[in-house]
């Protein structure tokens, strides 16, 4: 052989090689149950196999004008190169497809009108032996090529635009790793062929698809930092950019969301936190009901399915296949743990309009009172709901639509005004008057909690500035502390900044903390708690009796004032039970030497009630609703030029 001639079988080796790694690493890997992973393997075993060819060719072209063997190894060669070659670009375009999310489902006509001109490639490569429009050879067995190379060649170059337009169109849906090495593929193979076709005698472009694939796997095939390891199924990284791909691209699929409600009873059951054994549990028997590359797992006992090309009816069969499941126990270990599940499916982009939107359906907490383990269509409307107040929460921060409203308080002995309590109101254009209740929970989870309670405390902050509390005699402004807010390593340095950057009376801020937040959360407050009381802050326990904590690390905290809740007001008015409980509680606050206040008074008999009790303030509609500044101003004002 020449040397030339023994260049070229080493080139075609190193391509094999290089296409045999591809395929062995992925078949290694057990990635090729998606449709983009048959799509890739069939490229690459497209090459090796023309790597064959080629060698084959190689080795037999010297001897092929004089040896009739030699001259049907090579004519074998060249068309077992063409073959399947030929359909490389087309198989490329519908790999490029299925990476950019396309519906292959949906839209199956203008697919298959997408295979014709391959079609009509094969057709010219397979009727060659016969009418030689691609290539023929003289009687020294020399190759020559003829007009239908170049129609295959202008063909594939129509695959290959394709391809690249498709790519431009998608480029928003696709995640930067995915964008280089599509792009990269395209600029190593295009040069191969480009000089190829320039110079036949520079075989050039199995060496430069081979290297392009290689690309393509390491960036695109290799899925490692998409994959939760121990259960086999996507993670919450994978589901951010498929979801990303499928809204941009306009891909419609349906959204599942498999929400295990109880998973705390794992601990209590088993003595130790199996969270990840029941994740795996559960991920293996999602994987025996739906491919694994559509099973996504957000958080620990929180599982996302996307279903492809489905309709209503079989999403309602598998969210019921699911749910009866999980009436029967689940063993982990030795111990049959009973399981709660709430399933939720919704159509993208119907209802689910963008990828927080999905992540709203995994992470928002379940609805207290569901009677149902299954919600679709209208019962989702939480989801829309918690969505906008997100939204709102975060304009309101922007465009200054919190406001602080004060509910007085009064002592009990006289009626005179004591104080008043901060509560926060948010008032947003789009979605009206928002309260408490409903935006500080998702302001917490949003990380926005700090943001909101430090608002509230410079409103307050600024009021008790201006000289009217004190000039209308009131003792303190009580400011209401979040669970995330007394958490924070620096909270109480952070208070007195605030404070003495206003230059206040410190003593005039009564902080209260729940009665749940003291019990569970004692050694992290006690610090704060102490720094802040020899800086003159108050402290006063919020909602006492809603709660079942350790009194004696409570008490330890030295509060001001305890606050009991309303519902123990109400049930000593309505029956000896709750008239124990209330007489119980304002004795042992007593012997304690805490003063009382107690919420929701609404009646006169109410208050007689407290003042024969001997309790210090009162709070209620009886003395009035919370109201707005200006107002609250207003009726202190009139008050006390009514009593002078």
């Amino acid at each position: 052989m020449s040397p030339i001639t023994i260049s070229k079988i080493v080139m075609y080796a190193a391509s094999m090689l290089i296409g045999s790694t591809g395929i062995l690493f992925t078949l290694l890997n057990r990635r090729t149950d998606k449709l983009q992973n048959k799509l890739y393997l069939a490229m690459l075993t497209i090459v090796d196999l023309n790597c064959v060819s080629e060698i084959l060719a190689a080795c037999n072209l010297s001897r092929a004008a004089v040896s009739p063997a030699a001259a049907m190894a090579v004519r074998v060669g060249h068309f077992s190169y063409f073959l399947p070659h030929s359909i490389v670009p087309a198989i490329f375009l519908f790999y490029v497809l299925s990476v950019c999310g396309a519906n292959f489902s949906g839209k199956r006509k203008r697919y298959i009108l997408l295979t014709i001109p391959a079609l009509l490639i094969e057709t010219i490569v397979v009727l060659n032996p016969s009418m030689n429009w691609m290539y023929y050879y003289d009687h020294n067995m020399v190759y020559h090529r003829n007009w239908g190379l170049m129609v295959i060649y202008v063909l594939s170059g129509l695959y290959i635009a394709m391809a690249i337009f498709m790519l431009l169109f998608s480029w928003k849906a696709l995640n930067r790793k995915r964008r280089t090495a599509l792009i990269y593929f395209f600029t190593v193979a295009i040069l191969g062929i480009v000089v190829q076709l320039i110079n036949y005698e520079i075989r050039t472009e199995l060496i430069s698809e081979t290297i392009g694939l290689l690309g393509v796997m390491i960036a695109i095939e290799i899925e490692d930092d998409r994959i939760d390891a121990a259960m086999g199924i996507y993670n919450r990284r994978a589901l951010n950019a498929d979801m990303h791909a499928y809204i941009v691209s306009g891909r419609s699929l349906s959204l599942m969301c498999v929400k295990i409600t109880n998973t705390e009873i794992i601990k209590r059951a088993t003595g130790s936190d199996n969270s990840e054994a029941l994740s795996k549990l559960v991920s293996e028997y999602l994987r025996s009901i739906v491919p694994r590359y559509y099973i996504y797992s957000t958080s620990p006992g929180t599982f996302m399915i996307t279903l492809m090309d489905t309709d209503e009816k079989k999403v309602n069969d598998l969210a019921a296949t699911i749910s009866e499941r999980f009436e029967n126990p689940w063993k982990i270990g030795d111990n049959e743990i009973p399981l709660k599940v709430l399933v939720m499916a919704a159509d993208v982009p119907n209802r689910i309009h963008s990828v927080s939107d999905a992540f709203y359906m995994a992470d928002s907490p379940v609805p207290k009172k569901l009677d149902k383990n299954i919600l679709t269509g209208s019962d989702l409307d939480y989801l829309l709901r918690r969505a906008a107040v997100e939204s709102a929460i975060t304009r309101g921060l922007e465009e200054h639509n919190f406001e602080v409203f004060y509910q007085p308080t009064y002592r009990v002995s006289d009626s005179t005004l004591h104080g008043a309590e901060a509560l926060i109101r948010l008032h947003d254009p789009e979605m009206g008057n928002l309260f408490p209740d409903e935006f500080i929970p998702i302001a917490e989870q949003i990380g926005l909690i700090d943001d909101v309670d430090d608002y509230v405390f410079r409103e307050v902050c600024e009021f008790i500035k201006s000289g009217i509390p004190a000039l209308n005699l009131m003792d303190c402004i009580n400011v209401n502390l979040s669970v995330l807010q007394c958490m924070q390593p620096a909270f109480a340095e952070h208070v007195i900044e605030v404070a003495d950057s206003f230059g206040i009376d410190k003593t005039m801020i009564n902080f209260e903390i729940t009665e749940s937040i003291a019990a569970s959360d004692y050694s992290a407050l006690s610090r704060a708690v102490r720094i802040l009381k020899r800086q003159g802050f108050r402290f006063s326990m919020d909602d006492y009796g809603t709660g079942y904590s350790n009194m004696q690390s409570i008490f330890r905290l030295d509060f001001d004032i305890i606050k009991i809740d309303k519902s123990i007001l109400w049930s000593a008015e309505k029956g000896q039970m709750g008239q124990i409980i209330l007489d119980s509680s304002v004795r042992m606050i007593r012997q304690m030497r805490r003063k009382i206040l107690v919420e929701g008074v609404e009646t006169e008999h109410q208050l007689q009630m407290l003042r024969d009790l001997g309790v210090d303030f009162a709070q209620g509609y009886l003395f009035s609703k919370p109201i707005s500044k200006r107002d609250f101003i207003e009726l202190i004002t009139h008050a006390k030029h009514k009593t002078s």
